[in-house]
């Protein structure tokens, strides 16, 4: 949901059309007629946190561009870079801007415009990237105790932190209707793919003995371990608070909830609407019935977390 401005100035609630692949997303040619809106004006930029995760042989130069044409060829030619101040990223930025400037006479001038704006951090400010370094310790926190002593090739390390990808990518982030009978939420694998991540179904081998299981079959213990430890402690952290002394909100009547559950399967989050709350003596709802696919079940606070909206 967006707001967008009609010919008077005045704000409207709108939901944006998106198109995958691109940066821009505009409003539908119905509802620019109807505010009378010229359709090349309406246009809203999105940030959304979605991961690529590359694994690299080592911190050279050649080892960062080999896997930055890896990911152009899969999502496409990005227009801005932003990065800390490491060496592989300031010598990868001063090849390509070596290039350009050295052919700039034999480059076409429709292809001068397709370089690459690098931009770094001040130095030694690591906080200054916190929007990508909060997604690297995603990664990091749960990986690192997934893996421990495990020994893997690399095909095998790729493979594995690909599905991890696919699982930080398929997280809920906000409902994609008001609809009580709609269990779709919006995840960072819409601006990526145009639809939700799913997964092949395979054996659960989560609490199987490693030692008794092939190659491939350790790799898919190691998601499922990933798995099981960042979908229960992902509700963890949209409940997370500052501090407070009086409650100020309170879950509604229809609001999309997402249930922690770890029986799931990686990649399938369980969702459901609220159809009923459950007042204690002291006039405060902390049990909710949860109308999911599955049927209508009964949770606590602390097993459902509502996903954030528009107007939250």
């Amino acid at each position: 949901m967006v707001k967008v401005a009609d010919a008077d100035g005045n704000l409207h609630p709108a939901r944006i059309l998106l198109d995958s692949g691109s940066t821009s997303h505009f409003v539908t040619q119905d509802l620019c007629e109807k505010l009378g809106l010229v359709r090349r004006n309406v246009s809203s930029t999105v940030t959304v946190k979605a991961l690529h995760l590359e694994l690299v042989s080592d911190l050279s130069k050649e080892a960062f561009l080999a896997a930055l044409f890896r990911f152009i060829s899969r999502r496409g030619k990005p227009q801005t870079i932003y990065s800390d101040n490491g060496t592989t990223f300031v010598g990868a930025s001063n090849e390509i801007a070596s290039f350009f400037n050295s052919c700039s006479d034999d480059i076409s001038t429709e292809m001068s415009t397709h370089g690459i704006d690098f931009k770094t951090i001040p130095p030694y400010s690591p906080h200054f990237g916190g929007l990508w370094e909060a997604a690297v310790k995603s990664v990091k926190h749960h990986l690192r105790r997934v893996l421990s002593l495990t020994h893997l090739t690399y095909e095998e390390m790729c493979t594995c932190l690909v599905q991890i990808e696919g699982i930080l990518n398929s997280r809920p982030l906000t409902p994609l209707s008001s609809d009580p009978s709609d269990f779709t939420c919006l995840t960072p694998a819409h601006f990526l793919i145009g639809r939700t991540l799913l997964s092949v179904p395979r054996p659960d081998v989560a609490d199987a003995n490693i030692n008794r299981l092939q190659r491939y079959e350790r790799i898919e213990k190691l998601k499922q371990h990933f798995w099981l430890r960042f979908s229960s402690e992902y509700i963890s952290l949209l409940q997370q608070k500052s501090k407070w002394r009086t409650s100020s909100d309170s879950l509604q009547l229809g609001a999309l909830v997402l249930v922690r559950d770890r029986s799931q399967p990686p990649l399938l989050w369980q969702l459901g609407r609220v159809t009923k709350l459950h007042t204690g003596p002291d006039n405060i709802c902390r049990v909710a019935e949860v109308k999911t696919k599955k049927g209508v079940i009964q949770r606590a606070y602390n097993n459902i977390c509502p996903l954030p909206t528009s107007s939250s």
